[in-house]
């Protein structure tokens, strides 16, 4: 008999934890229904001056999956999901889940030009959408043919669970936002498709047909981006989001007293699995804000007595930097991580220092349901990826003979496990390419390089894929590039990332000219903004005569960045 050795990082494991999990084998609509039984009068969702209860959550989730159905909405259906942090958000997610569906989760950010990918090749016919976002999705529902056009679209309102003229509201919400969540309901005309109101949908009396899904069936299918330009979907099942949302349950000690902050996106897979399912599974309740602002955090943090944050980096070191920070009570806070950047390593000290608190860094993507990787809570290292998450395998390869590499060495990141997705919708030359099978065992290829050290925990080198981290976005660069092309004095564009003392990257487009056009950076810089969601937006503009090319003319942007790294490193002060 072989025996197979112990990992090094089992060493570090957190101790109230065992090595494997068996999961539920059930639909994640089971957990909110666990949960609204067990803890109908608790808190479920806490959105400034509105809780909802998980007996109300359980309610609505039931009515709108009725109502989702009466719209012909049918199992292993496609539903769009598109607004901001909300109790909406969670309601709407749970209903298309319970209606036998599959939640296509939109960033809000995205324009027009985007959108109209996501309803084209998910084949929706349904959507739900934030009034203040409704246009975007107009527009580009007009834009296609009318056999790929939605067919019904559930339009949302913040003031549909917020009164502004109600007591305590002017100190709850920060001013700037009070237009933009005061502003009345006016649903857009979409040209084929019907619009109904978020109370139609929450009120209805019918009853939802069974609940027929099961752990093998699609659950999300969250998009990702790449090399190619065009976002993919991700293939999630029940199974792979429960398994991670479980997993971050037990990780992070969370229990059904445990009250989480969430502020990352809901439509991102972290804000999604790690934030809502995780405190859904648990009963926990879920302080929401739907985008952030460090004061109104603070205010947060102390007045609902936080225990968990799962965040970007940049947040913190927004939070630390607020002129009111000495008047927050972070005391209460037990647990806090997250990933999408590395921590600076002084800000990591100054939360330990300060406040007695060990960021916990984690690694993850869109195929592997947020964390593959994670730091234990009680054994960090800071700016490191973690040790493989619950369940999960991961090893270091050389990217090209894809042979394992030794402990220090680096190479590709290859991860398995019950998080990682079934493969890319409608794209199986994709998800051919994203596997790879070693000595028996299926492979997720990461595209990220890095090392592991002797005691199991993973360090990120460098990137194999052509990314940009800006605050814990992802922008792709070849998706960048093909929208600016609809620009009409764009001749060529070479997207690249250049560092950010702030954000980590940020974006620049070198651009060519069409002769005859005179276009200012600033007259560009505004027309990405306009067409594109702001987080991919290049902020620089750099106007050139050419782009350098290789011999087979395509673009040489490795050089780009590299010169325009350099460039940055030349600039930075002496310490």
């Amino acid at each position: 008999m072989t025996h197979t050795p112990t990992p090094a990082h089992f060493r570090f494991w957190p101790p109230h934890l065992s090595y494997t999990l068996h999961a539920p084998q059930t639909s994640l609509v089971d957990n909110l229904r666990v949960s609204a039984m067990r803890y109908p009068d608790k808190p479920a969702v806490v959105f400034f001056n509105h809780v909802m209860t998980y007996g109300e959550l359980g309610q609505q989730v039931e009515a709108m999956a009725a109502y989702l159905q009466s719209l012909g909405v049918v199992a292993g259906e496609r539903v769009l999901l598109m607004m901001q942090n909300s109790p909406q958000w969670v309601v709407a997610h749970f209903a298309i889940l319970r209606a036998n569906a599959v939640v296509v989760p939109v960033n809000p950010m995205n324009r027009a030009h985007e959108l109209s990918h996501y309803i084209s090749d998910a084949q929706a016919k349904v959507a739900v959408v934030s009034a203040d976002l409704a246009g975007f999705m107009a527009q580009a529902d007009a834009g296609l043919p009318a056999a790929e056009q939605l067919q019904h679209v559930v339009v949302a309102h913040l003031g549909d669970v917020l009164d502004p003229s109600s007591e305590g509201f002017a100190q709850e919400v920060p001013q700037a936002w009070a237009a933009w969540l005061g502003t009345p309901v006016v649903p857009p005309v979409w040209v084929q498709a019907h619009n109904h109101t978020w109370a139609q949908a929450v009120t209805c009396t019918a009853v939802p047909t069974a609940l027929r899904t099961g752990p093998a069936d699609l659950a999300v299918l969250p998009y990702t981006s790449g090399t190619t330009g065009l976002p993919k979907g991700c293939m999630h099942t029940h199974a792979s989001i429960m398994h991670n949302a479980v997993a971050s349950s037990y990780w992070g000690s969370s229990t059904a007293d445990a009250v989480s902050l969430i502020v990352v996106p809901m439509f991102h897979i972290t804000g999604m699995v790690s934030g809502m399912h995780a405190a859904v599974f648990g009963g926990a309740t879920m302080v929401v804000m739907p985008r952030w602002d460090r004061d109104l955090a603070g205010r947060m943090i102390s007045r609902w007595s936080l225990s968990h944050w799962t965040n970007i980096p940049t947040m913190i070191m927004d939070l630390l930097a607020s002129p009111n920070m000495s008047s927050y009570d972070l005391s209460s806070l037990k647990y806090i991580g997250g990933g999408g950047a590395a921590m600076p390593q002084a800000v990591a000290q100054r939360l330990f220092d300060e406040f007695g608190l060990r960021f916990a860094e984690g690694y993850g993507l869109t195929e592997t349901a947020a964390p593959s990787h994670s730091n234990p809570p009680l054994a960090t290292k800071q700016q490191c990826l973690g040790v493989p998450f619950v369940g999960a395998r991961s090893i270091v390869v050389d990217p090209e003979t894809l042979q394992p590499l030794p402990v220090g060495e680096a190479g590709e990141i290859l991860i398995n496990g019950p998080m990682v997705f079934q493969g890319y919708w409608r794209r199986p030359d994709a998800t051919a390419e994203a596997f790879v099978e070693i000595d028996g065992v299926r492979y997720f290829r990461s595209g990220d390089l890095g090392r592991m050290d002797e005691d199991g925990y993973y360090f990120m080198t460098d990137r194999l894929k052509r990314m940009i981290n800006a605050s814990g976005f992802k922008v792709w660069p070849a998706e960048v590039e093909a929208l600016m092309f609809k620009h009409p004095a764009v001749a060529e564009a070479c997207v690249i990332g250049v560092p950010d003392a702030y954000r980590g990257e940020t974006v620049k487009a070198l651009v060519v000219l069409r002769p005859g056009h005179d276009v200012t950076e600033q007259d560009m810089l505004q027309w990405c903004h306009d067409e594109m969601a702001v987080y991919k937006a290049p902020r620089i503009i750099e106007f050139v005569a050419e782009l350098p090319k290789s011999g087979s003319g395509k673009v040489m942007w490795r050089a780009l960045q590299d010169e325009a790294k350099a460039a940055a490193v030349a600039a930075k002060p002496a310490a």
